[in-house]
């Protein structure tokens, strides 16, 4: 199967500035995550950069990257431009990798896309695995879906989801749904490159401003995501200087 890994990098970041530019035992962090995404079965790896900064220290590594514009006011519509910029076709399967994931399983990038490939009738494929503690069910940091007998997403909600009525009780959770069991949210997205490109064209949904969850407007626009349930957790992203020096002690240890 043939597919492009696309990368959205930019400089600006609240929590960690320079973040894509970070080290990680000699090399930058968008580098670390473009190795592995070369590592999976994608066409071509790509990083959709907003400053010279960053395509010249993934040229410097050997990595492909694109200057795309500063403005843009989210990753999706710098991953339009980029998909404009390589002129993709229509129906060309597009993943879109986040460049603070140093750590994240090739695998899991080839399962993206093949999912995507699987659902015709599907614009979009993402995935998701098990929540397995109580605390991450209830964690509004945490994003969960619940599905259709097709795979495809009902839903994403900060919320806990789904609400066992009959066992949660007046107090709330105090365990786990026990069937279906709840899912997280994992922040990968396969597309279609024509899908890509209209996206940001497409009208913000209320509930997307509500959950500030961006993935919601495909939905409220009647746009089917698949889903694969992978077995496994991640690995930890970056988003905070304590992530970095986590990630930096992982990627030492091997």
């Amino acid at each position: 199967m043939s597919f492009t890994v696309l990368i959205p990098a930019r400089l600006a970041s609240t929590r960690l500035p320079d973040k894509p530019l970070a080290d990680l035992c000699g090399e930058p962090m968008v580098v670390r995550v473009a190795r592995r995404a070369l590592a999976s079965g994608a066409e071509r790896v790509v990083v959709a950069a907003d400053d010279v900064r960053i395509v010249d220290a993934c040229q410097a590594h050997g990595i492909v990257a694109l200057l795309t514009r500063q403005d843009h006011p989210s990753g999706s519509d710098r991953l339009a431009e980029a998909c404009a910029q390589l002129g993709l076709v229509d129906d060309a399967i597009v993943v879109n990798v986040q460049g603070d994931e140093p750590l994240i399983d090739p695998s899991l990038i080839d399962a993206v896309a093949e999912t995507l490939r699987t659902h015709p009738d599907a614009a979009m494929s993402t995935a998701a695995h098990a929540i397995e503690s109580l605390d991450e069910f209830l964690n509004p940091n945490v994003v969960k879906t619940v599905l259709d007998a097709q795979g495809n997403a009902l839903y994403f909600s900060r919320a806990p989801i789904p609400w066992w009525r009959d066992g949660f009780g007046a107090t709330g959770p105090t365990s786990l749904p026990s069937a279906p069991a709840p899912l997280r949210h994992i922040g990968i997205y396969g597309y279609r490159a024509g899908f890509v490109q209209r996206f940001p064209t497409l009208a913000p949904a209320p509930v997307e401003a509500t959950e500030a969850l961006e993935q919601l407007r495909a939905l409220w626009h009647g746009h089917r995501i698949a889903v694969y349930v992978s077995a496994h957790a991640p690995g930890p992203g970056v988003d905070t200087p304590e992530d970095l020096a986590r990630v930096r002690l992982l990627i030492a240890q091997g």
